[in-house]
């Protein structure tokens, strides 16, 4: 440690906008038993904005850690400095992550893999080093989707990731339930953040998924209040929840007609 006080932190990534910015507002707002929070995102100059944003409304201390998690180096940038430091982390939120919507077949190599990098293979990462760093009661909170629940055509490598995100969020939950760490999936539907502004690189978004956008504020309220009450899965809005319902009692074959 640098210090000899064990800073009790709050770890958001992607945290410069949308669900993770709102987020580490409410973080900062909610958790008493967080001293700090480390802010980690690509673009500094909206991480400054999300950091005075969060001294209007609580003393708690904030770190921005411009990092891109799909580098190598930042990672082990991650990991060295939590060796330097030796925080008690609390809260993890792994909200970094995007969508491309779109024919597989027309999308470029670097668009598959920037999405399975990002939404599955840093999440992972950044889980697996922060662990050593947890003891209950604490939670990681994972930003999955409601695509998670059944295959989607033209959104297809963005759904088996977050489907990946599912998987692996309840089934690490259950492996530490014995240390007092909660495991939380968050699996909201269309939701009014910038994730439509990367989203429609090669097709417009369907109608219905930009009318029935949620409140953000909304569902990570929701999230928060699942992941204190020890939820593996929290399902904003009782249209997704129908969702949910339906993805899992009808076939999919059925179910994917339709969507396409």
């Amino acid at each position: 440690m640098e210090d000899d006080v064990m800073r009790k932190v709050a770890i958001i990534t992607g945290a410069s906008s949308g669900i993770g910015r709102e987020f580490a507002i409410q973080i900062a707002q909610k958790y008493r038993t967080v001293d700090e929070i480390w802010l980690i995102a690509r673009r500094k100059d909206r991480l400054a904005e999300v950091k005075a944003e969060i001294n209007a409304v609580s003393g708690k201390l904030v770190r921005i850690l411009a990092l891109d998690l799909t580098k190598e180096a930042d990672i082990k940038f991650y990991r060295n400095l939590l060796e330097r430091q030796d925080p008690s982390i609390r809260v993890l939120v792994n909200a970094a992550g995007y969508g491309i919507a779109g024919h597989f077949e027309n999308m470029t190599v670097d668009d598959v893999t920037g999405m399975l990098d990002l939404n599955c293979k840093a999440l992972a990462a950044i889980t697996h080093i922060s662990l050593p760093y947890m003891a209950g009661p604490s939670n990681i909170i994972n930003l999955a989707s409601s695509a998670a629940f059944l295959p989607q055509p033209s959104f297809a490598i963005y759904a088996a990731s977050k489907s990946m995100v599912l998987s692996f969020s309840r089934a690490l939950n259950r492996e530490l339930a014995g240390r007092g760490i909660t495991v939380t999936a968050v699996c909201p539907g269309p939701v009014k953040t910038e994730f439509f502004d990367v989203a429609q690189k090669y097709t417009k978004s369907k109608p219905y998924k930009m009318v029935l956008r949620a409140n953000p504020v909304k569902v990570v309220k929701r999230a928060l209040f699942d992941a204190y009450y020890m939820s593996d899965i929290s399902v904003y809005s009782p249209l997704m929840k129908a969702f949910r319902l339906v993805s899992k009692y009808l076939p999919h074959n059925l179910l994917i007609r339709f969507m396409k």
